[in-house]
């Protein structure tokens, strides 16, 4: 009898490595793992988690690069958009998940799999992102969780691995890192007590940088195309070179603490240099070269947006919508931004654009009026105050 054939969504962390001999010993299956690549792995990563996946008894393994479409169909947008999770996290994992689970399903449709998996616990956010995505793009197809249907604990998994005859560095699975192009995410014990955080060690980059740097970031209709006047075609490069000089100070790191799609409370730690200094730079940018309306109606397409991406809705035909007002609106938003950076800190300190709305002809704030007359703000401001003076002449009125 043939063997079912189940494409598992695999990381090489312990979860999945669980889950590929599980399936393969337990349940039977001819397991197939594929790694989707979004930018957080180097060739020595995805040749090691390879190795580790057709050791564990996995009949094939792929990685599958797309970290470019990752960029194109997210990464722009929440820059466009300025996401900011909670004002703090740039959503970084949450945003990869779904181009995850999409080309992981498209992968086991390519090869006629009877059941797709993935090593999801039942406590988070991404069981329904990759569920929903799977869901919609491949109703056929059978999905398989073990960790969160036998309500695993790392303990139990570390365990089981090792009776059959499965030996790694398990002492570094302590916490769960997820790397990508658009930023780290840390989990540990110290993320699930809300008065404790992640000690130095955790992070994955180590702060090597003294003294003051000055970093430039230079965008094109909202999209980065330089930095420090090296011109870059390829963004997703542009990203990895302001990351590799942020990182080195520390800059980026948080405590995110947000509400789960399932409805508890969730923390975890992060380290983003990148992400934070381009959408700290890109913001300060729209606030020189867009009117005042477009600000405030951008800020809460990108509020949603970041939501809606948050909460697995990349597929709902809307956020097609909101991205081509997200588009539009970066027209104008070319110029290059000035960035002093310190150990854990940093200084936005101007912006040089021909779009600047700050240098025109009608005057200087504070200083001198010259598109308009003492007379004109006069009569301007009685105008303006009609609707107060009519409330407060009716108040005195009825008080009498």
């Amino acid at each position: 009898m043939n063997k079912k054939k189940v494409v598992l969504a695999f990381s090489g962390g312990l979860d999945t490595s669980f889950c590929v001999k599980y399936l393969s010993e337990e349940d039977g299956y001819e397991v197939h793992t594929a790694i989707a690549n979004t930018g957080g792995f180097t060739r020595e990563d995805l040749d090691r988690i390879e190795k580790n996946a057709l050791k564990l008894g996995a009949a094939s393994h792929t990685a599958l690069d797309i970290e470019q479409e990752y960029y194109e169909k997210s990464i722009r947008y929440m820059v466009f958009g300025n996401v900011m999770r909670n004002g703090t996290y740039p959503i970084s994992v949450s945003s990869e998940r779904i181009f995850q689970a999409i080309a992981i399903i498209e992968y086991a449709k390519s090869i006629g799999a009877d059941a797709v998996a993935h090593g999801s616990t039942g406590a988070g956010n991404d069981q329904v992102r990759f569920d929903l995505t799977f869901r919609i793009l491949a109703p056929e197809i059978e999905i398989i969780t073990p960790t969160r249907d036998m309500t695993l604990t790392r303990e139990y998994e570390i365990d089981y691995l090792r009776k059959h005859g499965f030996e790694a560095d398990f002492k570094k699975m302590e916490y769960s890192i997820n790397k990508g192009l658009w930023g780290t995410s840390i989990g540990g014990r110290e993320t699930l007590h809300s008065e404790q955080t992640l000690p130095e060690e955790a992070y994955p980059s180590q702060i090597t940088a003294t003294g003051e740097q000055t970093l430039k970031i230079t965008f094109t209709k909202g999209e980065i195309s330089a930095v420090d006047g090296r011109e870059y075609t390829d963004k997703v490069e542009a990203i990895r070179a302001v990351e590799a000089i942020g990182s080195r100070y520390g800059i980026g790191r948080d405590m995110h603490i947000g509400d789960t799609i399932i409805g508890i409370k969730g923390r975890v730690g992060f380290e983003a240099a990148g992400p934070i200094l381009i959408i700290a730079a890109h913001k300060m940018l729209e606030k020189h070269t867009l009117t005042k309306w477009q600000q405030y109606w951008k800020e809460q397409v990108g509020t949603w947006y970041g939501m809606f991406l948050h909460e697995a809705q990349y597929l709902e035909p809307v956020m097609r919508d909101m991205e081509a007002m997200l588009e539009s609106s970066q027209r104008n938003v070319t110029g290059t931004v000035e960035i002093t950076l310190r150990p854990r800190c940093f200084t936005l300190v101007g912006v040089d654009s021909t779009f600047d709305l700050m240098k025109t002809d009608f005057g200087e704030y504070g200083e001198i009026n010259k598109a308009w007359s003492a007379d004109d703000v006069k009569g301007f401001t009685k105008i303006l105050g009609n609707q107060m003076s009519i409330y407060f002449n009716v108040q005195k009125r009825n008080e009498e």
